[in-house]
């Protein structure tokens, strides 16, 4: 009989999904069940010899096997027009009225289990943007965002770049906590991204940096792999658009701390700076 789907098992289960996520990695794979159909796995580990197996997509990995895809889900709707230039000195004032139009938000059901909005965080007249996934726990209690373990790192971030965390300008796709941390559904993101659009256009930075796959695909409106929106500008609402990865998994799997560095370089080199020289 198949295993139980324990509460560890199903936290380790998503840890792993995370971290394939954080790579890019958003289709994955199952077999069939059909009815009365023999367990594969079951202690005798044999398949039904009948089983039809499909060969995988190309260019995607395939963790259980040759499976048929699990269809995808809705898309991500599209991005609002870009709004008028704000005055640098009303900039503030225009994100406050944003907030409040936000109010204690009740549009989708991320408003269950969260403590309290997290909006943003940073100078209305940034030039550089951070956007990431969603809040954490830590968010989610202090209502500011990134400030645990991953805010620290992306805070380390900034300051390799020479600037600091109150030049920038951060904000996340959606500004409830989702449960357990998981991916925002598209509904919830087609929801909340209209803020941050909004935020966007106020703010007017020069270059954005997309912290992850989420980020990355409810921005440019694409599902595809980290990897093919790294490397690159992509223009977007004015702004000068970099992907990378975010900082939770650069703490997962630190290797990949030094192909971020070079997607930060591109970010500096659009702005015009230099690292800082080290004492």
């Amino acid at each position: 009989m198949a295993q139980p789907l324990t509460p560890e098992l199903r936290e380790a289960l998503t840890e792993r999904i995370r971290f394939y996520r954080d790579l890019g990695l958003t289709d994955f794979y199952r077999r069939p069940v059909e009815l009365g159909a023999a367990d594969p796995d079951s202690e005798t580990g044999e398949e039904p010899s009948t089983q039809q197996q499909t060969p995988t997509a190309p260019n995607q990995p395939n963790f259980f096997g040759e499976e048929p895809a699990i269809p995808a889900r809705k898309g991500f709707a599209a991005p609002p027009q870009v709004g008028a230039v704000v005055a640098p000195a009303e900039r503030a004032a225009a994100l406050q009225l944003i907030r409040e139009d936000i109010g204690e938000c009740t549009r989708c059901a991320l408003h269950k289990g969260r403590h309290t909005i997290v909006f943003a965080d940073g100078s209305p007249a940034a030039r550089l943007m951070f956007v990431g996934e969603g809040p954490g726990a830590d968010e989610d209690a202090q209502g500011l965002p990134f400030v645990g373990r991953a805010g620290q790192l992306l805070n380390n971030m900034i300051t390799a770049m020479g600037l600091r965390r109150e030049e920038v300008y951060i904000a996340n796709v959606v500004k409830c906590r989702p449960p357990g941390n998981r991916t925002p559904e598209p509904d919830e993101a087609n929801t909340c991204s209209p803020f941050l659009f909004r935020q966007i256009d106020v703010v007017r930075p020069q270059v954005i940096v997309a912290l992850g796959a989420t980020a990355a695909t409810n921005l440019l409106g694409q599902r595809q792999p980290l990897a093919n929106w790294r490397g690159r500008v992509h223009a977007f609402r004015g702004s000068q658009l970099i992907v990378t990865y975010h900082p939770a998994f650069l703490l997962r799997d630190p290797r990949q701390k030094k192909e971020a560095w070079a997607d930060l370089q591109i970010a500096m080199r659009e702005l015009g700076l230099k690292a800082p020289a080290k004492g």
